[in-house]
C-alpha cells in the first residue's frame, strides 16, 4: 500500500484515505506516516539514532512536572491543520492527552516534539516536517538533535518562531517545559565531544 514508484510521466499516483492509511497502520510491521493521500513507510533508524532518541526520551522524562508525561517514538502524533500523521523521536504533552477525531490512535496536543535527525532525513526533519509541526497550536518548541555532531537546535513559538543552535559545553532549556539540559545530556555516550 506505499506509495507507488516508477517513472511519474506514466504512472498515477493512488490516493489512499485517512482510512485507508489507519486499516494499513493497524496491521504493518513497520510504522507508516500520512500525509496529502499518501502513504509513507518509515525504516528504523542506526543503533546510534535509537540510543539518542532513548536518552533523550529518559533525561526531558525524568525532569517533567507533574501532569507532563514523555512519549517515545511508538507515540503517533496528527497536525490537524495540515493532515500529517508521523512518529516524532519524542513528543512530550501536558494536561490532557486530546486525540485526534480523524485518527484515534493519534495525539494531538504535544507541548514539545523532538527529532533526531539521520542522514535520509535531517533535510525533511529541519524543512516541511517542521513546518507542518509549526500548525500545532499547543506546540511551544520543536528540538532537532543533530546525529553527525553534538548540536542541538531549538525553534520555539515566541512572538513569531525563533530558531537557537546550542553545541557541546551550553545548556538547553526546552521552552514549555522549562527542562534544562546539557548539550551532552541530549546524547549520553555517543558521538562524543569534538
Amino acid at each position: 500500500m506505499l506509495s507507488d514508484i516508477g517513472d511519474m510521466s506514466s504512472v498515477r499516483r493512488r490516493h489512499y484515505s485517512m482510512q485507508d492509511y489507519l486499516s494499513a497502520a493497524e496491521i504493518s510491521v513497520v510504522k507508516l506516516e500520512y500525509f496529502d493521500g499518501e502513504i509513507f513507510g518509515m525504516v528504523g533508524g542506526a543503533p546510534e539514532h535509537a540510543a539518542i532518541a532513548a536518552e533523550t526520551t529518559i533525561r526531558l522524562g525524568s525532569k517533567l512536572k507533574s501532569g507532563c508525561q514523555a512519549f517515545s517514538s511508538d507515540a503517533r502524533i496528527h497536525v490537524e491543520a495540515t493532515g500529517l500523521s508521523t512518529y516524532p523521536d519524542v513528543s512530550i504533552v501536558c494536561g490532557p492527552q486530546h486525540r485526534s477525531t480523524k485518527d484515534p490512535l493519534a495525539l494531538t496536543t504535544p507541548i514539545v516534539l523532538v527529532e533526531v535527525t539521520s542522514p535520509s532525513t535531517e533535510d525533511y526533519d529541519r524543512g516541511e516536517k517542521l513546518s507542518h509541526y509549526k500548525q500545532i497550536p499547543s506546540l511551544q518548541a520543536v528540538v532537532i538533535v543533530s546525529h553527525a555532531q553534538r548540536r542541538i537546535t531549538v525553534v520555539s513559538r515566541a512572538v513569531d518562531w525563533e530558531t537557537r543552535e546550542y553545541r557541546p559545553g551550553e545548556d538547553v532549556t526546552v521552552p514549555g517545559v522549562d527542562v534544562t539540559l546539557s548539550v551532552d545530556d541530549f546524547y549520553g555516550s555517543v558521538l562524543k565531544s569534538t
